[in-house]
């Protein structure tokens, strides 16, 4: 596991596993500051403090300290539940020939578990055997690349990403900036279309295709924020491009200066042109 400041989370992601796993590594930030540490160390884990390196260099990190043939890797805002821990203890002991295994995901978001859109199922490899497979995609989403077959589990892997809608928006603007930088590096070009449509393509994909209706309105919330986010990911680029604003300052009559053109009370003001006329 790979940690920031998560004293609030990473409890509940390591007490869902310190009964049952024989070795618990967490490769914490270094600058963090709060209770992180303290809490991992009472499960039992091992804390390593390293410089952020990326979210993808930084779970190879905590691969690569892993002494025990098989890995199990959670994020802080993971729990495995009792029916997915479960369903890992009882795999026979050959594990089937496999090199890893995935599992579907669930998120808990606006006071429910979600059960359809693009946020469910969501599969994930999570148990891998140790030196079949590695982290890989492009920061920060992960993917881990596995070398050898995977198997598949039924159980749920409890996912409490967002604890509120704010600290979901708050995402947006920081996966967009993410988004833009790798756009300019790969010299991309911005397309109009292509980001009204991918905008349109994810809300119907999510809400109509993907059954997020059946979740009600959370379900409509995720699909209508994920389409928003799209559309806000695809114009950075186009905002990077556009002229920044003019250097001539306009001035604009204060609040001082609009008064002093009113009539004073009870002046003898003019009766404006489209004023209705009085009654006699």
């Amino acid at each position: 596991m790979i940690s920031g400041a998560e004293e609030r989370r990473i409890g509940r992601a390591l007490a869902s596993v310190a009964e049952w796993t024989s070795e618990r590594i967490v490769v914490l930030n270094e600058e963090v500051s709060d209770g992180t540490e303290r809490i991992a160390a009472s499960y039992g884990a091992k804390v390593y403090r390293e410089a952020w390196k990326g979210h993808i260099a930084q779970k190879n990190s905590a691969l690569e300290k892993a002494a025990q043939p098989w890995i199990l890797g959670l994020d802080a805002d993971e729990a495995v539940s009792n029916p997915l821990r479960d369903e890992i203890l009882a795999l026979p002991d050959s594990w089937s020939g496999r090199a890893a295994y995935s599992c579907p995901r669930r998120t808990f978001f606006m006071g429910r578990w979600i059960g359809h859109g693009d946020w469910y199922p969501d599969r994930c490899a999570r148990l891998w055997q140790r030196g079949k497979a590695r982290w890989t995609g492009i920061d920060p989403h992960d993917c881990l690349r596995v070398d050898g077959p995977t198997g598949k589990l039924r159980r749920d892997l409890l996912h409490y990403s967002n604890a509120d809608i704010s600290s979901y928006v708050r995402k947006i603007n920081y996966f967009a900036d993410l988004y833009l930088q790798r756009q300019l590096a790969e010299k991309a070009r911005w397309s109009a279309p292509a980001a009204i449509f991918r905008a349109q393509w994810r809300f119907v994909r999510a809400y109509f295709l993907r059954l997020g209706f059946l979740d009600g309105y959370p379900g409509f919330f995720i699909a209508a924020s994920t389409a928003y986010s799209t559309l806000v990911r695809h114009s950075r680029l186009f905002e990077q491009s556009q002229p920044g604003p003019p250097s001539q300052v306009i001035q604009i009559p204060s609040a001082h200066s609009a008064d002093a053109a009113l009539p004073a009370p009870g002046a003898n003001a003019a009766t404006p042109p489209c004023a209705p006329p009085k009654s006699r």
